[in-house]
């Protein structure tokens, strides 16, 4: 009883010692490669990535991801308890089934982890979660969720979107095609940039009025 806790107790300093680790080297160099990457190459379809610091970054495409994923990134420490409580609700009630998931969650679960899993990814999530969120801070959070988020089938980063869909880098984006791009970031494999129609279109141009709001009410200070 007492050796299997205390192996439990060695495999759980283990564990925390390699992940902080893990964490700490990403908060300087970039994700070389994820698991959704891996599942691209296994699935035989090519990936497309193409880094760019945040800082050579049209500063329109923060403001369109906050806009279109997480209004409150700035405000929160990982974790939107309110906007998880909405989707419940709005889930609860029936139709499409909408996540709760903020912009630190889910680069939380693109550098580090796989998708789907259940309880027990959502748990490593919420774990990677509080660990960027503590040694990282937000403008690393959004730079690495800007160049590792697929936004595209064997896309990932909104540098290789820009090229796909505009023909030219991500330092020089409009409000419109910013929004494109924030658009595709929730189903990637199933939205196009270039030429949306539906929900895409509707909800491109939606978040294309609110990138404006962001700058004015000072919604992505945390990471100018």
């Amino acid at each position: 009883m007492f050796r299997a806790l205390r192996w439990l107790l060695k495999a759980a300093l283990v564990f925390v010692a390699v992940t902080v680790l893990w964490v700490g080297l990403y908060r300087f160099v970039p994700p070389p490669f994820t698991f959704t990457m891996l599942g691209d190459v296994v699935g035989g379809r090519g990936v497309t990535k193409d880094w760019m610091p945040l800082s050579q970054m049209d500063p329109d495409m923060p403001r369109a991801a906050i806009a279109g994923e997480d209004a409150r990134f700035c405000e929160h420490h990982g974790f939107d308890f309110n906007a998880i409580a909405s989707a419940a609700y709005r889930n609860a009630k029936g139709g499409r089934i909408r996540g709760g998931s903020t912009i630190s969650q889910q680069t939380a679960k693109n550098a580090f982890l796989f998708q789907g899993g259940g309880y027990v990814r959502k748990a490593a999530e919420a774990y990677f979660t509080v660990l960027i969120e503590a040694l990282w801070g937000k403008r690393r959070i959004m730079e690495v969720y800007l160049n590792i988020a697929e936004t595209g089938i064997g896309t990932y980063g909104a540098n290789a979107g820009a090229m796909r869909y505009f023909h030219h880098d991500a330092s020089r984006l409009s409000p419109t095609e910013a929004a494109r791009i924030a658009a595709v970031l929730p189903l990637p494999k199933k939205r196009e940039a270039v030429s949306p129609d539906g929900f895409v279109r509707r909800h491109g141009n939606r978040i294309a009025r609110y990138v404006g709001v962001v700058r004015r009410q000072g919604l992505d200070a945390c990471v100018r």
